[in-house]
């Protein structure tokens, strides 16, 4: 009889240290974010994000069709969206800064060639029609993905991205501040179908830091944010809306979400 007390006893003592240990990592778990107001985090590198010319963050969410956020601070806001799994469906909808409202992120829409339903220009011509200044960026490396869009008075004036597949898209005038890079705007990467000593077509890359010198051109450089007289803010992390994820074009018309 003691006996059976005993394992009777052990057995319940070890499944409730297995109920301990194993249950949190059943159940859904909680994500805290810090909401104490900080100085804005430098961000840019492996990133996309929006640049949009206001201080009016709840306008931008809403023609954004971004859902009520929780709110958070720059510290948390750019920690989640550069976090590999909170990355993949967050963003961070950062305070007004020097009267620029970012959305970071890496689930942004981004460029799409013809075989991808284009997302991102409606997108950026519907925030157009509300402000003056609206523009895209989009610089990742280890894919040899770049990008920089400008909307201007509800007008897409600029609009250029390159993949490994080469140009996606090229539209509108070289910008003056593109042009002023001059050549040095490209960094061989590659060659294409290259023939023996003979050679073939040159892919051309941007780098990052080129991006980058664009958006400081344009308006804010993302990396040159943390500075002393910018006032403490907080933002919001905010889901990215299903409707965003990347479709096929089948004969013309739209297949389901990729």
């Amino acid at each position: 009889m003691i006996a059976a007390l005993v394992i009777a006893s052990f057995v319940v003592a070890t499944i409730t240290l297995i109920a301990v240990w194993v249950g949190p990592r059943l159940l859904p778990q909680s994500i805290a974010f810090e909401m104490d107001p900080d100085a804005p985090k430098p961000f840019g590198y492996r990133m996309a994000w929006l640049a949009i010319h206001t201080d009016d963050t709840a306008q931008v969410a809403d023609l954004l069709g971004l859902a009520e956020g929780t709110p958070a601070n720059w510290n948390s806001g750019i920690g989640t969206v550069y976090d590999d799994e909170l990355g993949s469906s967050r963003l961070f909808l950062s305070p007004p800064i020097e009267g620029w409202t970012f959305v970071i992120g890496l689930s942004l829409p981004h460029p799409a060639g013809p075989a991808f339903v284009d997302k991102l220009t409606p997108l950026l011509l519907r925030l157009g029609q509300a402000f003056d200044d609206v523009q895209y960026y989009f610089t990742y490396p280890l894919i040899d993905f770049f990008a920089w869009v400008r909307v201007r008075d509800g007008r897409l004036v600029r609009a250029f991205a390159i993949g490994d597949e080469g140009v996606i898209w090229n539209k509108g005038r070289l910008t003056p501040e593109e042009r002023a890079l001059g050549m040095r705007l490209f960094d061989l990467r590659g060659v294409r179908e290259r023939a023996g000593d003979i050679g073939g077509e040159l892919v051309l890359y941007p780098t990052e830091e080129q991006v980058l010198q664009i958006a400081r051109s344009w308006g804010l450089d993302p990396m040159s944010l943390a500075r002393n007289d910018v006032q403490p803010g907080q933002g919001y992390v905010v889901r990215v809306p299903r409707e965003w994820r990347a479709e096929r074009v089948y004969n013309g018309s739209r297949s389901r979400a990729a």
